[in-house]
C-alpha cells in the first residue's frame, strides 16, 4: 500500500488522474483544486461538466476549508452516520470552479477506509472521487467491473484491493441547506 500511496500522490501533484479504491466504490480521482485535472475527469467519463463531482477528505475539520458556512448539524450527521455519507453543502470555496454544481454547492464525504483516508491525509487537499464508469453506464461494484476505457484513461491505477471481489455500494447522499434543512438525494 505504501508504494501505491507514493505513486498516487506523485501523479496527483502533477495534475494527473488516478483510479483508486474508496470507502464505497472504485473512484476516478484528481486534485480538487486543479481545474485542468477536473476537466480531464469529465472528458474521461464522457460527462457534461454542469454535473458536479464529489470530494473526499480525511477529516471533518477539513470541510471548513472548502465550505463556508458549515451548518452545525453537519458535524452530528458525519459523526453518527454508520455508513459512508456524502453531504452536499452550499458555499463551496477554495476548489476548482468546474467541479461545483451550478448553484455553487459541493458534495463532500469524510472517508474512513484505510487507503483513501491515508491518501487524502498525505495529499493534504480534497480529492475528487467520482465513480469509475463512463457516464450513463452502471457504477462498478468491484475493480473487475471497471471499463477498460477508464483504466486506460487514467495516469495511475492503484493495485491495492484490486483482488477484492466483495461488491461495493455508493454512499448515501443528502443535501444540507445552510438553514439546516436536510434533503435526502440517495438513501
Amino acid at each position: 500500500m505504501k508504494e501505491d500511496l507514493e505513486k498516487a500522490i506523485e501523479v496527483l501533484n502533477r495534475g494527473g488522474l488516478i483510479l483508486y479504491p474508496t470507502d464505497t466504490i472504485w473512484g476516478i480521482g484528481c486534485d480538487a483544486t486543479n481545474p485542468e485535472a477536473v476537466k480531464r475527469v469529465y472528458a474521461l467519463k464522457n460527462r457534461v461538466d454542469n454535473k458536479a463531482l464529489l470530494l473526499l477528505v480525511d477529516s471533518p475539520v477539513k470541510i471548513s476549508f472548502y465550505v463556508d458556512p458549515v451548518p452545525e448539524v453537519a458535524w452530528d450527521l458525519i459523526e453518527l452516520s454508520e455508513k459512508p455519507l456524502t453531504i452536499i453543502y452550499s458555499g463551496a470555496r477554495n476548489l476548482a470552479a468546474n467541479l461545483l454544481a451550478e448553484d455553487g454547492s459541493v458534495g463532500i464525504r469524510v472517508t474512513r477506509e484505510s487507503f483513501s483516508h491515508q491518501l487524502c491525509q498525505r495529499f493534504r487537499k480534497a480529492l475528487v472521487s467520482t465513480s469509475a464508469n463512463v457516464s450513463g453506464k452502471p457504477a462498478p461494484t468491484c475493480f473487475a467491473d471497471i471499463d477498460p476505457e477508464i483504466i486506460e484513461g487514467v495516469d495511475y491505477v492503484v493495485k491495492y484491493r484490486q483482488e477484492d471481489i466483495q461488491p461495493s455500494k455508493p454512499s448515501s447522499i443528502i443535501k444540507l441547506e445552510s438553514s439546516g434543512i436536510v434533503q435526502v438525494i440517495r438513501p
